[in-house]
Formats: C-alpha cells, sequence, structure tokens
C-alpha cells in the first residue's frame, strides 16, 4: 500500500535530515512512514502509490479552498507570467494590506514577510523597540516559530524565565523569555512580579500546537487590562486562525483588541507568506520610518500576493462560508464522539470556524499540562488506521485540523463511518 513512500522515504533520509524539511512530518509520533504526496485535488491528496486520502491538514490551514483550486491557480499563472519577483514595490501589496486593514479592527498598517517564523520574530522586535524593553511573555504550548526567544521549556519555580529547549539556542536569548500558563492569569501576573522589563505578552487567541485549545474570554479581557496597566503590548499570533476561525479570525470572535496581530497561511492562499500589523503609532516604528529595522528580499513577491488577494477577496465576499465549514467541523467531531462514546474510548473535541480538534483524554483540554495528559499511544493507532483507509489527519495529538470548501458533508459522513470501524479496533 505504501511501497513507493517507503522507498521514497529511505532515498530522502540520505539527503535531507530525517528525511523531511519539517520535523513534523516524519511521522515519528504516529509511528510508520510518512506518505509522499504526488498530488491535490480539491479535498484530496493522492500519494505516489496512487492512494487517496480525504484530507483534514489542507497544507497546515492555507488551503481553505481546497487542494489545487482553479481561482486560485489561474491568479497565481497570470501573475507568474509577469515575474515571480522583483524585490520592488507592487500594487498586490497594497491591495492585499488594505483588505486586512479593512477586516481587522486592530490593525492599522501591515508589513508582508515569508513565514509565520518571520512575522512573530518581527513583531517581538518591534514591540521591544517601541517599549524599550528585552523581555517578553509566552504561554506553555503556544508555538510561534522556531526563531531562538520563543524556543523555551519551562524552569523550575512559580514565575520563570524559559531555558532552551533546543540545542543551538543560547541561554543568553531565552533568558528573556518568561513562561506563563494558558488560560491562567494568575501565571501571568507572576511573570509581571518577576520582571519590570517585559515589552509584550504573544498568545495564540486559538491555540493550534498543542492541539485545538480556544482562550476563555475572561481570560483574553484580564490579559489585556494588566498589558495595559503594566505598558507592554499584547500580541495575537494569529498565523494559523486568522481568516479560518472567522473573516476576522479569532480578532472576529472576541471584544479584546491586541496591538499587533501576525498572520500567516491563508493570507498567502497556498503560497509562503507572513504578516504583522498593529496601531499606526506602533507601526511606524518600524525601516524606513522608524528605527526598528526589518527587511525582506522576496517579502511582499508578486506570486503569494496574488494568490492571497484572491483567497481574501472570495472569503470577504460570501462570508457565508464559515459557516457552512463551522458546521461541517461540528458535524465531523460530532460523529467522532458518539462514535467514540460507543466504544468507551474517552474523546474531548471542540471546533472554531473551519478549525477543529479532539483529544483522546477524559477531561476538558484547558492548557497544555491538560493536553499533555492525552493518549498519545491510541492517537497515534487511531491515526495509523484511518490512514489505511483513506483518511488523512494531523499525523500528531497535537495539532489542529481544518475544513475546505471541497470537503463535502458527504465526506463527513463517509469519515465518521471510518472512525465507527477504528474506534472498536483501538
Amino acid at each position: 500500500m505504501f511501497k513507493n513512500s517507503l522507498k521514497a522515504f529511505d532515498e530522502a533520509q540520505n539527503y535531507i535530515p530525517g528525511g523531511v524539511d519539517s520535523p513534523v512530518r516524519a511521522f515519528k509520533n504516529v509511528g510508520g512512514t510518512p506518505v509522499f504526496i504526488e498530488r491535490g485535488e480539491g479535498a484530496y491528496l493522492i500519494d505516489i502509490d496512487s492512494n487517496r486520502y480525504i484530507d483534514y491538514v489542507q497544507s497546515w490551514g492555507p488551503l481553505i479552498f481546497g487542494h489545487a483550486n482553479e481561482e486560485t491557480l489561474n491568479a497565481v499563472f497570470e501573475t507568474a507570467k509577469k515575474g515571480l519577483s522583483f524585490g520592488a514595490p507592487t500594487l498586490l501589496e497594497t491591495e492585499l494590506a488594505k483588505e486586512i486593514v479593512e477586516l481587522f479592527d486592530s490593525i492599522d498598517k501591515v508589513r508582508f514577510v515569508n513565514s509565520g517564523t518571520e512575522a512573530v520574530m518581527s513583531a517581538i522586535r518591534l514591540a521591544r523597540g517601541f517599549t524599550g524593553r528585552d523581555d517578553i511573555v509566552k504561554f506553555e504550548g503556544c508555538y510561534h516559530g522556531h526563531s531562538d526567544s520563543l524556543l523555551v521549556q519551562a524552569g523550575s519555580g512559580a514565575a520563570t524565565f524559559g531555558n532552551p529547549s533546543s540545542p543551538g539556542v543560547p541561554s543568553d536569548l531565552t533568558k528573556h523569555t518568561l513562561l506563563a500558563k494558558y488560560n491562567d492569569i494568575e501565571s501571568v501576573k507572576r511573570c509581571f512580579e518577576a520582571s519590570d522589563d517585559i515589552a509584550c505578552v504573544i498568545i495564540e487567541p486559538i491555540a493550534g500546537n498543542m492541539g485545538l485549545v480556544p482562550a476563555k474570554e475572561e481570560f483574553l479581557v484580564s490579559l489585556r487590562e494588566l498589558c495595559d496597566e503594566k505598558g507592554a503590548l499584547l500580541i495575537f499570533d494569529e498565523v494559523m486562525s486568522g481568516f479560518r476561525a472567522s473573516l476576522k479570525g479569532a480578532s472576529g470572535l472576541t471584544s479584546v483588541k491586541p496591538d499587533l496581530v501576525t498572520l500567516g497561511k491563508v493570507i498567502g492562499g497556498g503560497m509562503p507568506v507572513g504578516a504583522f500589523g498593529g496601531k499606526a503609532e506602533i507601526m511606524n516604528q518600524l525601516s524606513p520610518e522608524g528605527p526598528v529595522y526589518q527587511a525582506g528580499t522576496l517579502s511582499g513577491n508578486p506570486v503569494a500576493m496574488a494568490a492571497g488577494l484572491i483567497t481574501v477577496r472570495r472569503l470577504k465576499k460570501d462570508p457565508t462560508i464559515y459557516e457552512t465549514l463551522e458546521k461541517r467541523a461540528k458535524n465531523l467531531v460530532k460523529g467522532l464522539k458518539e462514535a467514540a462514546d460507543n466504544a468507551s474510548v474517552p474523546l474531548q473535541i471542540d471546533v472554531r470556524g473551519s478549525m477543529f480538534g479532539f483529544f483522546f483524554n477524559e477531561n476538558e483540554v484547558k492548557n497544555f499540562d491538560d493536553a499533555l495528559k492525552s493518549d498519545t499511544k491510541r492517537f497515534a493507532k487511531f491515526h495509523q488506521e484511518m490512514l489505511k483507509r483513506g483518511v488523512y489527519f494531523a499525523c500528531s495529538q497535537f495539532e489542529t485540523g481544518f475544513i475546505s470548501t471541497p470537503i463535502t458533508d458527504e465526506l463527513i459522513d463517509e469519515t465518521v463511518e471510518k472512525t465507527k470501524e477504528v474506534f472498536k479496533l483501538i
């Protein structure tokens, strides 16, 4: 069934570390060998062994209109004919920036970069430059890319600066990062008690990298009040949730307004992209207008801008798309939950817009500690068996799933039927 993928993975490991260009793709969290993809068609992935899968990953979020969407491809093709990159301004950058600014109340100006990691790194630098402070607060279980300051693990004590979680990251860099517990405002207060030099607090308002774990509204409100009291900026990392949770991302589902927002994924329509934006007084500190330096040769390249622009405009034109996607996401996890209950398998579920998540866990998951209590071995078995039945879920218990427009009610029903078999088996 996976003969060609096995061979391809063996060869890839000779030339690429671990055989993959992003660690989770190696399937180490779920066992087995990663399937190598030949092409995508709407709701489906087709691997090099000609196996077809209903795809609930959708390139980890960007493909809200599915694989090889004709309108997106046409925009890319027509733009590419004029040139792939110029290293100079184009009208497309301004057009996409205008769409984002009009939709996000907390964004007056936006700058494009090439990845979510770059967007977060730049937003934090800007926050430090604007406040004149060095320290930052992040939350356990929230992933904001692989820049040095953010690759941290918890130290000892109630409020501590993080220790490096990866070789190659100097402790001199992570010593400026304090760790708090998600959905726990008291842990954030302890961070501010430990340091009077905090520039910003960064959070995924809908966490997607410990599994889907939304922040409680009262927690976000308290977080905003605390940042205002202490003179720190509040950054929403919406690289994943932007244009996914709603037309206005997680920002459209909460009354809380951040000072800066990072975006990615959907605003590139499948092309590499990232962005960060916020209040004009903060964004005006960026070079060449201000002293905070940030640059990039391929930033705002026309192909990525064209793909993102056609995607955002289609979503803006018909925001009922989100109602349909959320309904399907809820039907999917409801079906999973019923199948799990019938097989006496503990399962927790949640949905935000076109994002969904499920944990093999007996209790509600509110933070990373809760997520870590999930049965990862059972999830791995579930993933393996679903893959054999032609369903491609994220290859980790601690990742979020996505619904795209080509995933029909019929495909949801088909998926649920297959889960019934698998839950009984595991």
